[in-house]
């Protein structure tokens, strides 16, 4: 089903496909794999120069669909990279590699998550997991989803990397059963796997329309300013204590 007949069940085509702002967006968006070990970021123009922290680097895989990989933005406005941003002012010497792929569903996830771990230059301290939002647009089972996710919580934890895991929530017009199904999957997996949870990442832009592209469903770059700011200390929290020894 395409994306335009999914949109077209939401009702309303407003706050309702906010709540969505998971999806991949159109069919011809890029779907190639990106750099796994994070390519250079070029700075948004009235960004300052990288500040100077200090301590060890603390290397973060962001495993997502377009909402990380930035799609309809420029260069450096993801929100990995104005999360990297974010982190270095306050001290926190990190380094975020973007594998944030358009399009992808928990299943297309799962199956690149294994290979893009083996290609970063060192272990994760931390992944952001953010997938599940293509799945709901496309109206795959709840069951499905939770299966995907926990796959890909497996693989973590067997690699002992500790996991920050992005919520997402269904709109109520797919009716009370898949609403309950879907919203309980995350809080769910994170209390089983031991993840830390964002409930519902998106909270605090979803009802702000200004804040999204034309599409209402991709954020705009003040809207992942506003991500950020939000999730910041979320993330934070996730990263495990540095290694002092």
């Amino acid at each position: 089903m395409m994306l335009w007949q999914v949109m077209g069940r939401i009702a309303g085509a407003g706050l309702l496909a906010l709540a969505l702002a998971g999806c991949g967006g159109e069919a011809t968006e890029d779907t190639t794999v990106p750099p796994a070990s994070g390519a250079a970021r070029t700075p948004a123009a009235d960004e300052p120069p990288p500040i100077p922290v200090m301590g060890p680097e603390r290397d973060i895989l962001a495993f997502g669909d377009s909402l990380f990989a930035g799609y309809g933005l420029e260069e450096g406005e993801s929100y990995p990279a104005r999360l990297e941003t974010a982190l270095r002012a306050r001290g926190v010497n990190a380094d975020i590699a973007n594998a944030g792929v358009s399009g992808d569903t928990t299943a297309a996830g799962r199956q690149r998550l294994a290979f893009t771990l083996d290609a970063q230059d060192e272990k994760p301290d931390l992944v952001i997991l953010e997938l599940g939002g293509n799945d709901m647009l496309r109206g795959l089972s709840p069951a499905e989803t939770r299966a995907n996710l926990g796959a890909m919580l497996d693989e973590l934890a067997r690699r002992e990397i500790p996991v920050l895991l992005m919520g997402m929530r269904a709109p109520p017009n797919y009716g009370p059963e898949y609403q309950r199904d879907f919203d309980a999957i995350y809080a769910d997996l994170a209390k089983e796997y031991g993840a830390e949870l964002v409930p519902f990442w998106l909270e605090s832009i979803y009802e702000k329309p200004s804040l999204f592209q034309a599409d209402r469903i991709h954020p705009t770059r003040e809207g992942i300013e506003q991500l950020v700011d939000a999730t910041l200390g979320d993330v934070r929290a996730a990263l495990p204590e540095e290694d002092q020894g």
